[in-house]
């Protein structure tokens, strides 16, 4: 999305649209009063803390403060930026819009050329999976695909095509179309000659497995040799539009199941992830051809409670399971692993054992993340020899020692000692000599990364000038006349809550270009997420909408006290060094400012 939006095309997307609606759409919601009620779509919970208000326009959650308007919950939830969540609304209420001048923002970008890239690979898309189940020279395939195991759902579902063996069918076919075919060779479906500048296909006589983004755009293929031919499967090259380290396969498709059940399943490759599909695991997901990274676990992070490994049960599957688990385990998901019979991947499994095995018997009785390196750690190990044991022993101690859970550490050292005939009270002391040797450890405290960035405690009793500042924006928001004088009441002072200064800037310059009260456009003012939530949150305060001087004055009196009660405690340090020092007269001076300051409270 290269141009931006008109501030009054947004404005009008934004009255266009219900916001009960849209979010309905992601999330089942009840009425209650005025507003209504459903699970987050954010964060894992059993009771409903998710509440839309339609008079508002706004949504937050009082479990882990999420909150916004209708563009920051389709940014959220469907990880688009601004500019295509407008889109993507202004689709849904059929307005239509002008596009004007570039972007701000580079991260609302695409590279020159990407869309005709995506275009060229849709309509390759489309005519693959035609030639598959449509025409005559793709029966082969069709049936080779049938007689796999595949059913006609899966191959429509997944969009399963077919390239011909032809040297030159996409290029024609794309150069017919009017794309350019030096643009088509660096989106990786034509190859150039060298030293000559003719094309060819880059896919030829293979069953093609449409790679799309997390959106549903089409950016890449996979092909499978029908022969003996090599590779057996041929990956569309990196690309300005095809970045495996970010590409999750099949997640747009999940994405439904998978904040459905808070938990997604991660297999080794995309055939893996279709066959679990027939086999009714529809949370499916996996890596293109790469190992685990950053941005796949910050994806998954973003909509997902936990993840669920299903990785080959060779040597080299194992070996990715145990470092795909550690690192969602550090970045605070909870992991299980689903452990199959030797040289078996899922496919086989389902092949050989059948779907509700598969569905029972791996998925449904995963390993926990101990359980699963207690199997690892075993492996080229015989633990008949004194050396093999002794070197498993201090390595599943150590693994235990970072366990969080006290009852955990006891059940796996319970089991450690009956296996080998150990003293509880010997492996004990050495999981606290080895709690010491690698430093202190945070007690009792949960992850960080295990719960959203905004989580505050709802339960916390906040103190009155929390309150009152609180009370004053969300007046503040509502009237530009009260913004100006609390500004002019305050003199000077900022508010003691940075964020709730930060928003009050941000309110003003807001104001300062015209723009009229209304707390929903606001939030598209704000680019700092941090800040939205926190607006959303006053947002659903229950007060009443007006507000006179008095209680005005009140709450800039509750601002102004807390500042003057932290400089009459500052004056009380310097009151008792001075004391300390025997410089009496200095001692009574700030005990007379301090009285003063007492006077003005």
């Amino acid at each position: 999305m290269a141009e931006r939006i008109a501030e009054e095309k947004v404005n009008e997307i934004r009255q266009a649209v219900e916001i009960v609606d849209v979010i309905g759409d992601y999330v089942q919601l009840k009425k209650q009063g005025r507003n209504y009620f459903g699970l987050c779509p954010f964060h894992g919970e059993n009771s409903p803390s998710f509440s839309v208000s339609p008079d508002k326009q706004i949504y937050h959650c009082f479990g882990c403060g999420a909150g916004g308007n209708v563009f920051s919950f389709l940014m959220d939830i469907d990880g688009l930026s601004f500019q295509e969540a407008a889109v993507k609304l202004a689709e849904r209420a059929k307005i239509e819009l002008k596009l004007e001048g570039p972007a701000a923002g580079k991260n609302t970008q695409l590279p020159e050329g990407s869309k005709q890239m995506i275009e060229a690979h849709e309509l390759l898309r489309k005519f693959y999976h035609h030639l598959l189940v449509n025409t005559k020279e793709g029966q082969d395939a069709l049936e080779y695909l049938l007689n796999r195991g595949f059913t006609q759902e899966s191959i429509d579902r997944f969009q399963i095509g077919y390239a011909l063996p032809s040297w030159d069918f996409a290029v024609k076919l794309l150069e017919k179309r009017g794309f350019s075919l030096n643009l088509i060779s660096k989106a990786g479906l034509v190859i150039q000659r060298e030293n000559d500048e003719t094309y060819f296909d880059r896919f030829r006589n293979r069953i093609m497995f449409p790679i799309l983004d997390h959106q549903g755009n089409t950016i890449a293929f996979s092909g499978r040799a029908l022969g003996g031919e090599e590779p057996k499967y041929l990956n569309s090259p990196e690309t300005q539009i095809f970045n495996k380290s970010k590409i999750l396969y099949n997640f747009h498709l999940a994405r439904g199941s998978i904040r459905k059940q808070q938990q997604a399943v991660l297999f080794e490759g995309f055939a893996d992830v279709i066959s679990a599909n027939r086999a009714g695991v529809e949370n499916g997901v996996a890596t293109m051809g790469t190992s685990l990274t950053e941005e796949h676990i910050s994806l998954l992070k973003r909509n997902v409670q936990a993840v669920t490994i299903c990785y080959d049960s060779d040597k080299a599957g194992i070996e990715a399971a145990f470092r795909a688990s550690n690192m969602l385990s550090k970045a605070g998901l909870p992991v299980r692993v689903a452990t199959m019979p030797d040289g078996m991947d899922p496919d086989d499994f389902i092949k050989v054992h059948g779907e509700e095995k598969f569905r029972n018997d791996i998925i449904g009785s995963s390993a926990t993340l101990m359980a699963f390196k207690l199997i690892y750690y075993r492996r080229g190990k015989n633990l008949q020899n004194e050396g093999d044991r002794l070197q498993y022993i201090e390595e599943v101690l150590k693994e235990i020692s970072t366990l969080d859970k006290a009852v955990e550490k006891d059940l796996y050292l319970r089991q450690l000692a009956n296996e080998f005939s150990l003293s509880l009270d010997a492996l004990v002391q050495q999981i606290n000599q080895l709690a010491q040797a690698s430093g202190p450890k945070r007690q009792n405290q949960p992850r960080a990364e295990s719960r959203p960035a905004s989580y505050a405690r709802k339960s916390e009793l906040k103190p009155a000038y929390h309150t009152a500042e609180r009370r004053m924006i969300f007046h503040m928001m509502r009237d530009a006349d009260v913004a100006y004088k609390v500004q002019e009441m305050l003199a000077g002072s900022t508010l003691n809550i940075d964020e709730h200064q930060a928003i009050i800037t941000y309110l003003f310059a807001y104001y300062e270009k015209g723009h009229d009260p209304d707390p929903s456009a606001f939030l598209n003012y704000l680019q700092d997420n941090k800040l939205k939530r926190v607006v959303a949150d006053i947002e659903m305060m229950p007060l009443n909408e007006e507000i006179n001087d008095q209680e005005l004055s009140d709450y800039i009196k509750q601002v102004l006290n807390y500042q003057k009660m932290l400089k009459i405690k500052e004056k009380m340090a310097e009151q008792k060094q001075a004391e300390r020092q025997n410089d009496f007269l200095r001692a009574a001076a700030i005990a007379t400012e301090i009285i003063q300051l007492r006077k003005t409270l």
